[in-house]
């Protein structure tokens, strides 16, 4: 396994975030060794969900003005439904989702998180998946939509669901191990 102390993956979260989609990929980073900051609209706690039941909270290291994305590596944004809505209509997410992909670096949505993407505009051409219910959103900002636990295409890798979250984490850990050393 490739040292990847160097690697630092910036997640987006807000109040609604899926809880298993958040906490296991970061738990899957940080045994990697990779250094993993969250970034929300604010640095009070936000609410993690487990599908409709309130789950756990986490307290985010930095507000979203606070980013900056030369500072990072990778890109993780996870799902649920209000979390992606809620990001999605802030000016400063939609800006470091753009950067993230203006500067060709990994960016990895699961479940509802690619609404984020097709915000941004970055989707068209891509090949990704997503939960079922964006997928029409996807192909009609230009995606070329698929049914398949994790799709890695160029910089972007997306995931359908929980239940495909250590093929995600695993596609995610692979794509860093790719970034050559900092020097």
């Amino acid at each position: 396994m490739a040292d990847l102390s160097n690697a630092h993956v910036l997640i987006l979260a807000t109040d609604g975030f899926e809880q298993s989609e958040l906490f296991d990929p970061r738990q899957a980073l940080l045994d990697a060794g990779v250094k993993v900051t969250l970034a929300s609209i604010a640095t009070d706690p936000i609410q993690g969900m487990e599908h409709d039941e309130k789950g756990k909270t986490i307290t985010p290291d930095i507000t979203l003005d606070d980013v900056d994305t030369d500072d990072y590596t990778a890109l993780l944004l996870p799902g649920g439904v209000a979390n992606p809505d809620a990001l999605r209509m802030e000016d400063r997410a939609v800006e470091i989702v753009q950067e993230f992909v203006d500067d060709g670096k990994t960016v990895a949505a699961i479940c509802h998180a690619p609404w984020l993407l097709i915000e941004a505009d970055v989707v068209d051409g891509a090949r990704m998946t997503s939960w079922p219910s964006l997928r029409t959103d996807l192909a009609n900002a230009g995606a070329d939509v698929v049914d398949e636990e994790v799709v890695v295409d160029g910089q972007f890798i997306t995931s359908r669901k929980p239940d495909d979250i250590p093929a995600f984490s695993k596609a995610l850990i692979a794509a860093l191990e790719k970034v050559p050393a900092e020097a």
